[in-house]
């Protein structure tokens, strides 16, 4: 098919995908389908070839992501469940002192999200926060958006959380690169869009907690028992190190190829223990053990508990899995290498591309994941193309992810929750919470550009 016709086809495609996720209110997952049903049709490929696209398209993103996903969210559970989101907020704060709280939350934030999904930890904090704002008569801007802050960064950059996870699959990235440089990266982020931006916005918008007088002192009865109950909280280091341990396996199991000699038996056992497969059911064996079992759990309650972790995972599975059909269909069909003569025409980057790609599926679609998933599908063919691999990789996702983060707004479900748990007008909430967002994106960018002239 001439190169014009196949463009027409894949931009037809991504606005097809567009309606049918926004106008028409469909599934992801069922939309990539969909579309990259029609891609093929519209190229000219054979049923049997459409089919096999398919079959390898979901087989080799699903065959990794899957198991991942479904023990990074067992892990996560596990450790929800037994109080170490709340066990870490309060530790910190007690570390940094009332007058750092926001420095301490942005911290917890980004810790507590890697395990555990962005709403729930939110939930789950949102007492303290209210307890903060109440006592010390700030807006509530002036604790929320630090939390929030690392709870995006954390949500959006860091595996195992489904983004990034996803995006790596598709680009075929190594997991220890993208923890790498989200670290590198997603740490400034937060502090210029939490403690710095909230310190900013607390002063220029005052938040009230809102809830009644009854409720506040219900707050603060509870802020107060959390308290008194620390010693039957999970202790601080075993929280935070377990949050580490698979960090650090996946690092060593990148890592120790570059500076350990080939055949030596460290370099293998690292690597090994390093796999995301190895490193994740290690770490959710011991979370079960030390969080579950040694805290009273029973056998029945930490399998019910795993179980019912797995039931969010299924549809972020199936809509990577979808997202790889899409990508490989870009390649079968031709489309890629159309798209990679034409930045190589027009003389345009492949970093600048993917974050351009992500901001503008983010502000269509409104999901993060969604967003990552899409334009990774859309971008791999071209980092194949090009020759992408290592560092350059771990970079790409990273971009990626700041383009999916900008501008939270009325299509994200994010922004109603802040809106609501918050006590904000709309417009407040865009002043803060989106533009806190955007201010993520927007830097997370900019040191992409700076890795990228070190390392592509």
């Amino acid at each position: 098919m001439d190169s014009s016709l196949l463009i027409l086809v894949a931009v037809l495609g991504i606005f097809a995908l567009l309606f049918l996720v926004m106008k028409s209110k469909l599934q992801a997952f069922i939309a990539l389908i969909l579309v990259s049903l029609l891609m093929g049709l519209l190229v000219g490929m054979s049923p049997e070839e459409i089919i096999e696209t398919f079959d390898k398209g979901m087989g080799e993103t699903v065959a990794f992501i899957s198991i991942v996903i479904g023990l990074g969210a067992m892990f996560g559970e596990i450790l929800r469940v037994s109080g170490g989101a709340e066990r870490l907020a309060l530790t910190l704060l007690d570390k940094f002192g009332e007058k750092r709280a926001p420095w301490a939350l942005g911290l917890a934030g980004l810790i507590i999200s890697i395990p555990i999904f962005l709403d729930v930890a939110l939930v789950i904090l949102m007492p303290i926060l209210y307890a903060l704002a109440k006592k010390s008569k700030k807006s509530l801007l002036l604790y929320g958006i630090p939390l929030l802050s690392g709870l995006l960064v954390a949500h959006a950059m860091i595996p195992p959380t489904p983004g990034p996870l996803g995006a790596a699959s598709i680009l075929n990235a190594e997991l220890g690169w993208v923890i790498l440089f989200s670290l590198l990266v997603g740490i400034p982020i937060m502090i210029i869009g939490g403690p710095l931006f909230g310190s900013f916005i607390a002063n220029k918008i005052f938040i009230p907690v809102p809830i009644s007088d009854e409720e506040t002192k219900a707050v603060l009865s509870e802020e107060a028992k959390l308290k008194q109950q620390q010693k039957e909280l999970p202790g601080f280091w075993s929280v935070l190190l377990i949050i580490l341990l698979p960090l650090v396996l996946i690092l060593l199991n990148t890592l120790a190829p570059l500076v350990l000699e080939e055949g030596s038996f460290v370099r293998d056992a690292f690597v090994f223990i390093g796999h995301p497969y190895v490193a994740l059911t290690i770490t959710t064996l011991l979370t079960a053990y030390i969080f579950g079992a040694k805290r009273g759990f029973t056998k029945d309650d930490i399998q019910e508990i795993t179980t019912k972790a797995l039931e969010p995972a299924g549809i972020i599975i199936l809509i990577t899995g979808a997202g790889g059909i899409f990508g490989e269909m870009l390649v079968a069909s031709g489309i890629g290498d159309v798209l990679v003569d034409i930045m190589k025409e027009v003389n345009l980057p492949l970093i600048i591309f993917a974050y351009l790609t992500a901001v503008l599926l983010r502000l269509a679609i409104g999901s993060v994941t969604v967003a990552m998933i899409t334009t990774s599908s859309i971008v791999a063919p071209l980092a194949s193309a090009l020759e992408y691999s290592g560092p350059a990789l771990g970079i790409l996702v990273i971009t990626i992810a700041s383009g999916a983060v900008i501008a939270s707004h009325v299509n994200d479900s994010g922004f109603w929750m802040v809106n609501r748990y918050f006590g904000m007008s709309v417009q407040d909430t865009l002043k803060s919470w989106t533009a806190m967002s955007t201010i993520i994106s927007v830097v997370g960018f900019i040191l992409c550009l700076i890795l990228s002239f070190i390392f592509i």
